[in-house]
């Protein structure tokens, strides 16, 4: 088995893992920066300026969880764009999607961590989330899409990634049925505008609407008549995202018939994450619920 890292370990052992080779700096939140290779893991929170409760040992254990996985064969990283794709617009290569397993043939959930469409904030709300879900059975993706772009370039690099998932489903052991899209803040927008108008809508493949979105802390006001079950979070002290404009499109999704699950936490923020320690503390567990309710497809369950 490959060494494991902790909390004292440098930015570039995380970088010069031989498990991440190929792709460790997608791992870090930042496109084209140089990072301090010096910085512990444990202060890993201040690459984050628009998150709290960055919980150093959550970030960690899913970054070992893949260590494991490519120690036993598994391949975690999958390219979403083909070469030729990355060619064409060569800030592609800053895309993928991260890969825990659940059961085989599970229904699965694409994860889009937030960074205000700055950067990628995956080691906060992408992996530790993942790794919950698939402890759960189900299968978790986790997208590294392309930050500085805005919001309708990191949606299509969304469809993108919804798409090569059905076309290559049987590879990758899942079941496209039944499928959930999860985002928090930014990655939350993205989530939610696919639930709204569609895969296609972005330049994907002509899919069905995920079975349930899931959205942690943002401002997303539009909506659709026709708008998947919803699971919402947010943090009272909130912001950036503040409970009331939350509110109302949690009122218009429930005017238009959409079942919606809405919960507001006490003396918590923005960019809470799984929210260990806080009052949203067991958000991701409730969320794992909700969207269990609308999987009519049991496979592997």
């Amino acid at each position: 088995m490959a060494r494991q890292l902790d909390t004292s370990d440098r930015i570039q052992d995380l970088l010069n893992h031989p498990a991440f080779a190929d792709f460790s700096r997608l791992i870090l939140p930042w496109d084209n920066r140089t990072y301090d290779e010096n910085m512990r893991l444990r202060n890993i929170g201040a690459l984050l300026p628009y998150h709290s409760h960055v919980n150093p040992d959550e970030v960690v254990l899913p970054l070992n969880h893949m260590i494991d996985d490519v120690s036993n064969g598994k391949t975690v990283f999958y390219d979403f764009y083909t070469q030729a794709q990355k060619q064409q617009q060569p800030a592609r290569e800053n895309t993928g999607l991260f890969f825990f397993r659940g059961r085989p043939g599970a229904p699965l959930a694409v994860i889009s961590p937030g960074g205000g469409f700055y950067y990628v904030g995956s080691v906060h709300e992408g992996f530790p989330y993942a790794l919950e879900i698939s402890n759960k059975g189900y299968n978790a993706f986790v997208l590294r899409y392309r930050a500085g772009y805005g919001g309708a370039i990191a949606t299509q690099d969304l469809a993108a990634a919804i798409s090569y998932i059905f076309r290559n489903a049987e590879m990758l052991g899942v079941s496209p049925d039944d499928y959930s899209l999860w985002g928090s803040s930014a990655g939350a927008r993205m989530a939610a505008a696919i639930g709204t108008h569609g895969v296609a809508n972005y330049g994907g493949d002509n899919l069905p609407k995920p079975s349930a979105v899931v959205m942690a802390y943002t401002a997303h006001s539009d909506s659709s008549s026709d708008e998947p079950p919803t699971f919402v979070v947010v943090g009272e002290q909130d912001s950036i995202a503040p409970p009331s404009t939350m509110e109302r499109r949690v009122a218009a999704l429930r005017r238009a018939g959409t079942e919606v699950e809405y919960h507001k936490y006490t003396d918590v923020g923005h960019g809470f994450g799984p929210g260990t320690g806080t009052s949203a503390e067991g958000w991701i567990a409730d969320a794992i619920r909700f969207w269990g309710k609308f999987i009519k497809n049991s496979s592997g369950q």
